[in-house]
């Protein structure tokens, strides 16, 4: 592995290779708030159709902004999302261990430091850069956020902790500042949220990137009046998923999650306005991955997937399509968006509006979205694709071909059946050719890039 003056070395012939340009004054670049959801499921939210949760902050921004209803991340769990939306590339390319959640072993490391992320990107070009929340990309020293060009970092580094003792599945204290343990006493989503408008309010003369990875609406199933689950030096690994009464129920609390989450949307938004700073910032929403239905540890009635089949680890469209709102007073005009976007798309979109040359940033697999939600303009047409396990998927257009386990393929017109119920493999061999041939070519790519990191 890499050392770390190595790594500063690598990193400034990296920003230099994507053509980082630095602003010409500042507080000329827009601020950018990137606040990323957990576990939350596509119909959990008022405006994607839910009528039990009460989301008004979130109804308000979709309501003023872009709402995407063929957004997906790209993987259907917490690390190759988050992997793919700092890096702009597919997961895969760091190797497989990255499609799924990272375990946290001391063999298992982080993200690659070798790689550049949007924070650095966005730092490079002048901008002061904040995490405020969940990393799940290295649990320990050199694979923490501020070695990830992150300038300050508060929040858990593993994939859940106890929502009011911050303590994590195998027993450990897990809420860190910067590199070192500072434990607080609070609901992780409210402070959070303090953190967050505190940076907003020591950085809001200079341009900004404030990434708030939440952890909700993730088990432990916690909300800010249910108790708490963990004490720090017991295990957990069996009993992860907070005090549950109602195994068959589990909705109430994750309702409480989902509208403690969406109050945390509203402070947020109301501290830019505080400063003045709605009209100079872009303001994103999603999730890292579907949510959960009836998940094999017996529980039941959890999140609302709306139409789709499937839920979190899987891909079929329960697993990985999610709300994305895109809010940018008097920039975005209201409207819904169906192009097919993914959560990589975020890094070439936010490193355009940071001033970094188009033409240097051919090293992303995502695609810059901004003439998507300025100006309604459709997507060039492409393939995206999805791994996990023994299980795998390409899209393209309306079709969308699965091979899951051992099972033949499954063919699905996504713009006719969206729940994907009606499998056309027989019926239509030609495609399912076509898209595994595409499929293949793509997994023999990014398996060669992954050979860097082994």
């Amino acid at each position: 592995m890499m050392n770390f003056v190595c790594r500063i070395f690598l990193s400034v012939l990296l920003l230099s290779a994507v053509g980082v340009r630095l602003p010409a004054a500042e507080g000329s670049k827009p601020n950018i708030v990137f606040i990323l959801a957990d576990d939350l499921g596509y119909g959990d939210l008022g405006c994607y159709g839910n009528t039990e949760n009460k989301t008004p902050h979130i109804d308000r921004l979709a309501a003023g902004g872009v709402r995407f209803t063929d957004f997906h991340s790209n993987g259907p769990m917490c690390s190759p999302t988050r992997a793919a939306l700092l890096t702009g590339l597919y997961q895969s390319r760091f190797g497989r261990r990255f499609e799924s959640a990272l375990s946290g072993a001391r063999n298992d490391p982080g993200l690659p430091l070798e790689a550049v992320t949007i924070a650095e990107v966005m730092r490079a070009a002048g901008y002061v850069t904040g995490c405020f929340g969940k990393w799940h990309l290295g649990y320990e020293a050199p694979y923490l956020p501020t070695n990830q060009g992150f300038d300050e970092f508060l929040g858990l580094l593993s994939g859940d902790g106890d929502y009011h003792t911050q303590v994590d599945r195998s027993g450990n204290q897990d809420w860190w500042k910067d590199d070192a343990i500072a434990m607080e006493e609070g609901y992780t989503t409210d402070l959070l949220t303090t953190h967050a408008t505190d940076f907003i309010e020591r950085h809001h003369d200079r341009p900004f990137f404030l990434h708030v990875p939440h952890l909700a609406v993730h088990f432990p199933w916690q909300g800010p009046d249910d108790p708490a689950h963990r004490k720090a030096g017991n295990s957990y690994m069996k009993d992860k998923w907070g005090v549950i009464p109602d195994r068959s129920n589990v909705r109430p609390h994750l309702t409480a999650m989902i509208e403690s989450l969406d109050k945390s949307v509203g402070v947020i938004i109301a501290a830019l306005e505080e400063y003045g700073l709605t009209e100079n910032t872009l303001v994103v929403f999603s999730s890292d991955n579907g949510g959960y239905l009836d998940y094999a540890g017996g529980f039941k009635n959890i999140s609302d997937m709306g139409p789709l089949r499937g839920e979190k680890g899987q891909v079929y469209e329960g697993g990985h399509r999610v709300p994305a709102i895109f809010s940018w007073p008097g920039k975005i005009s209201a409207s819904v968006c169906r192009e097919t976007a993914m959560t990589f798309d975020l890094f070439p979109t936010f490193a355009r509006l940071a001033d970094v040359d188009s033409a240097n940033l051919n090293h992303c697999d995502g695609a810059d979205l901004r003439a998507t939600f300025f100006d309604s303009k459709p997507l060039d047409s492409r393939s995206l694709f999805w791994r996990m396990g023994s299980s795998k998927a390409i899209r393209h257009g309306r079709h969308k071909l699965c091979f899951i386990g051992k099972k033949g393929p499954e063919l699905y017109d996504l713009d006719a059946d969206l729940g994907e119920s009606n499998n056309l493999a027989d019926s239509n061999p030609d495609a399912v050719a076509r898209l595994t041939k595409l499929l293949t070519a793509w997994e023999m790519d990014v398996d060669a890039s992954a050979k860097a990191y082994e």
